[in-house]
């Protein structure tokens, strides 16, 4: 009786064994899309949360929700937009790094990720993040009301510098980089404005609309509507060459001889830091697919949106390279409160 009692618990002992040797082989496994099974094997078992750290409407809004349509074909689970608002970004960005590592909250940086830290708006750094991969880049538009007085950027410049800062320009928040576009802007030509900062470019295009400002440094995918429905009118392109989004509106250069610093905004997807890497990586595979969807194209380029997608390692690269640009560029600018 012993030794059948032996046995008996032998044999649980060693199927226990297995069992346990089974479930740690299999956490190993390597799916059909090239991530790893064990505990990721479901991912993603639900919806999965994308933060936009500005009002709807804007640019990075319209961006983030036609990639989460996309998305959503390759995850085959909803993704939910979030707009967190405030402090010029810092409010989203904040809780997109503190959220769990679990891969079911990403976060759509602006690239203000990299200029809040310097400006001593933002207590944290890119650093605070995995990236998964970037989707966009857009030029600085100087656009003003169509009944405006300033048909070309020569005659706008002209008249800021004669007023000084008599002229208020709307921006996307304080430290934003459509405020860094018009203060560049500035310091390249020798004007002053009234900057008057809004929770993104899409309110500061609507108090444009309303009369409330009187020109905006936006890109061309959040002035384009209104400039084809001739309530705007786009005086100049920020960069070294026109933008598609914009036939017919001269660069900076071209329109007043001016080669003031290119200021452009880019946008990229990321997750919290401590995420493992397994999920990272397939979400990076899946957004870099979405990316190619042709109804995601088709509404960037409708849009005016620039399509530029990095995987996660060039990411990465574009956000130390505009941390140490902007770190240099702010104090420079006289803009620092650290």
């Amino acid at each position: 009786m012993k030794g059948k009692t032996w046995r008996t618990v032998c044999s649980l002992s060693i199927a226990s064994s297995l069992a346990a040797a089974l479930t740690a082989c299999q956490g190993e496994v390597l799916k059909q899309d090239g991530s790893r099974g064990g505990d990721t094997a479901d991912f993603p078992a639900r919806a999965i949360t994308l933060i936009v750290p500005y009002s709807v409407g804007g640019g990075t809004d319209i961006t983030a929700r036609a990639l989460a349509k996309a998305a959503e074909k390759e995850l085959h689970q909803p993704v939910t937009v979030v707009n967190r608002t405030g402090g010029g970004g810092s409010i989203g960005l904040m809780e997109g790094a503190g959220a769990k590592g679990d891969g079911y909250t990403v976060t759509y940086l602006p690239a203000e990720l990299t200029i809040l830290p310097h400006l001593g708006l933002l207590p944290i750094t890119y650093e605070k993040f995995t990236p998964i991969a970037q989707t966009n880049y857009d030029p600085s538009a100087i656009t003003v009301r169509a009944e405006a007085p300033w048909k070309t950027a020569s005659e706008f410049l002209a008249y800021a510098k004669d007023h000084p800062g008599e002229l208020k320009m709307g921006n996307a928040g304080t430290g934003s980089i459509w405020h860094l576009a018009a203060v560049t802007l500035e310091k390249g030509t020798g004007v002053t404005f009234s900057h008057i900062p809004f929770e993104g470019a899409g309110p500061a295009v609507s108090a444009l609309l309303s009369g409330f400002v009187d020109a905006v440094p936006v890109s061309p995918a959040e002035v384009k509507t209104f400039v084809e429905q001739g309530k705007l009118r786009t005086l100049a392109i920020n960069d070294d060459k026109p933008s598609e989004a914009l036939p017919g509106v001269p660069t900076l250069k071209e329109a007043a001889g001016i080669q003031a610093r290119f200021i452009g905004t880019w946008r990229g997807l990321a997750v919290p830091k401590d995420t493992p890497d397994d999920i990272a990586e397939y979400l990076s595979k899946t957004f870099m697919k979405a990316a190619e969807d042709r109804e995601f194209k088709d509404t960037m380029k409708a849009n005016g949106l620039g399509l530029l997608v990095k995987d996660a390692k060039g990411f990465h690269q574009q956000l130390k390279e505009s941390h140490d640009q902007f770190s240099k560029l702010i104090p420079e600018l006289g803009l620092s409160r650290k």
